[in-house]
């Protein structure tokens, strides 16, 4: 008899074991939480990134501190994240313009900025592909210079997921103006460097662009994908993480630049060539 209640319990044990596992496992995630600034009009997005684990945390573009620091005390506050640097994707004060204002807060005074040269009060500018952590995240910066020349994107992973922080550089179906750069860097960062990263890794861009985006995209290019897109941002007030770097592939023009409907539609078919006609075209698109 005792041979027999072992044989029969061992496998529900060891189910139980499984389901336990999974729980924890399911405690210890990177956490994103969407902080939107200037709705209506910069609609603009700074992102606490949290490792649920330590409670370790970083804010991603904080640029309006009278919208961004209440979150960040509250959750304090409540011991539920341990702040332990800002980042910046680039040096525009509509992302990187509110770091001076964010260490007059005790809760954050002395916090070390991350982010290009040129961002306000740098403390460490990060080589490309320098990796380090934030409890059991890794991250990875991605040089992406064009909208200006410090621009650099996050790339955030852990046992759970990834997610790449684009700053101006990737937006869902778009991609920033060239204010510092060329069609040649803009193809490198999007065709390139973050056609690289991971197809399942979703994209946290710094503005609510998509509806315009979207918008000027099936004007150039009238696909399934880009359909699926433009429903979405109709029913969707925000999309940002709602799409991964496999679905900017598919619906995002500026990452289509072999397409031949949009090499027909720009006149071009040297790469480069394409996605400066696309950046002209998206300019004095009305």
């Amino acid at each position: 008899m005792p041979m027999s209640f072992s044989i029969r319990t061992r496998p529900i044990i060891s189910r139980h074991l499984r389901n336990l596992t999974t729980r924890l496992a399911s405690t210890r995630a990177m956490h994103i939480q969407s902080i939107p600034m200037w709705t209506g009009t910069g609609d603009n997005y700074a992102y606490l990134v949290i490792d649920d684990k330590s409670k370790d945390a970083v804010i991603i573009d904080p640029a309006n501190p009278d919208e961004v620091a209440p979150v960040l005390q509250e959750e304090i506050k409540a011991g539920k994240i341990n702040l332990t640097a800002i980042i910046n994707t680039h040096h525009h004060g509509d992302h990187a313009g509110g770091n001076n204002k964010m260490l007059s807060y005790p809760e954050f005074k002395g916090r070390p900025i991350i982010g290009g040269k040129d961002c306000q009060s740098v403390t460490k500018t990060p080589k490309n592909g320098e990796t380090f952590k934030i409890g059991d995240i890794n991250v990875t910066p991605l040089y992406t210079p064009c909208h200006t020349q410090d621009s650099i994107c996050f790339l955030m992973e852990d046992s759970t997921g990834k997610a790449v922080f684009t700053g101006d550089t990737l937006f869902h179906g778009g991609c920033g103006r060239f204010f510092e750069g060329t069609a040649e860097e803009m193809h490198t960062a999007l065709n390139k460097t973050l056609a690289s990263v991971p197809d399942d890794t979703k994209v946290y861009p710094g503005h609510e662009y998509t509806k315009a985006n979207v918008k000027f995209g099936i004007s150039v290019l009238q696909s399934e994908p880009l359909k699926k897109l433009q429903a979405f941002a109709e029913k969707n007030k925000e999309t940002q993480g709602k799409f991964t770097i496999a679905d900017e592939k598919q619906h995002n023009v500026f990452m289509r630049v072999d397409d031949p409907e949009i090499q027909k539609a720009t006149g071009k078919s040297d790469p480069v060539e394409v996605m400066a006609k696309l950046r002209e075209m998206k300019n004095n698109f009305k």
